[in-house]
């Protein structure tokens, strides 16, 4: 029944959000990890200790699989008998069946975006308000040629404000040459300064906080803010790093660190690196930066 109720509530987790589905991968990477340690230490020692029997693990597995993916089969078939198509999760951008996907802008956005000032400045943009070339760090150009084609993308567009699929292609054809000349940038680069930025930055996104914090143009009491948020946002990463040194101290570890790990790499591809995607790994945090002030007995 335990194996049963995590995975409906991880089935729950992914109707509510299809990226709950991390949580899953994680939890079948942990009862992976914990079925090698069972057969070797049962190759080993002849027995498996305290640890779970692997044919325990495979039914925990089973059960956990088949519970989470059950509440799926009915949206799965509306889906299938209202759009006739396969599809038992939201779609990736959440658009309705009519609206147009902007996949070359959003994969241009990918070639150079690393933090969330971009995001407010240039993804949310688009379509329906004014984008300004003058925003894009200098990492959005790999040529004098280049900056005259986004000048002249960005151009066209603020004509009407609106992301048309010819337009969208031209994008595309641009982030083809950005990914062809700087694979390793695209693909390991870029998505681990994406990935820092949203673990580290100070959680200030909701407030009237100037993004662009650490230029120190901002009101004094608003920079403060910032500073502070930052401190204590890095303050929980510390002791949650120091906590995996004592990760002895923390039941079930493995998997709290394979969900962030999971987590972090998903997060790593977006094309908006928002802070507040890191928020469902911070119970995690918290109970690895506990081990750093347990006590033996």
């Amino acid at each position: 029944m335990i194996w049963l109720g995590c995975g409906a509530s991880v089935g729950a987790g992914i109707l509510l959000r299809p990226d709950g589905g991390i949580l899953l991968a994680a939890i079948g990477g942990y009862l992976l990890w914990l079925l090698l340690r069972s057969l070797q230490t049962r190759r080993a020692e002849g027995r498996t200790g305290r640890l779970l029997a692997p044919r325990t693990i495979l039914w925990a597995g089973v059960l956990v699989a088949a519970a989470a993916t059950a509440p799926l089969i009915p949206w799965t078939l509306r889906n299938l008998h209202t759009l006739h198509r396969f599809e038992p999760l939201a779609p990736r951008y959440a658009t309705d069946s009519d609206e147009i996907v902007m996949t070359g802008f959003n994969r241009w956005t990918k070639t150079w975006i690393a933090d969330y000032v971009s995001v407010q400045e240039i993804y949310w943009n688009v379509p329906g308000a004014e984008m300004d070339v003058t925003r894009l760090p200098r990492r959005a150009f790999d040529s004098k040629q280049q900056r005259e084609t986004t000048s002249e993308l960005f151009a066209d567009y603020n004509r009407n404000h609106d992301m048309t699929p010819e337009l969208d292609a031209r994008f595309a054809a641009l982030a083809r040459e950005r990914v062809h000349a700087a694979p390793l940038r695209y693909y390991l680069g870029l998505p681990a300064v994406r990935i820092a930025d949203m673990w580290l930055r100070p959680r200030v996104e909701l407030l009237p906080s100037d993004p662009r914090w650490w230029e120190f143009n901002d009101d004094g009491r608003w920079l403060a803010v910032s500073l502070v948020f930052g401190i204590v946002n890095l303050v929980y990463v510390a002791l949650a790093a120091a906590g995996l040194l004592r990760s002895r101290e923390v039941f079930g570890v493995a998997l709290f660190v394979i969900f962030m790990l999971l987590r972090s790499v998903f997060l790593g591809s977006l094309e908006n690196p928002e802070p507040r995607y890191t928020l469902e790994c911070y119970p995690a945090v918290i109970v690895l930066a506990s081990a750093v002030f347990h006590r033996r007995a």
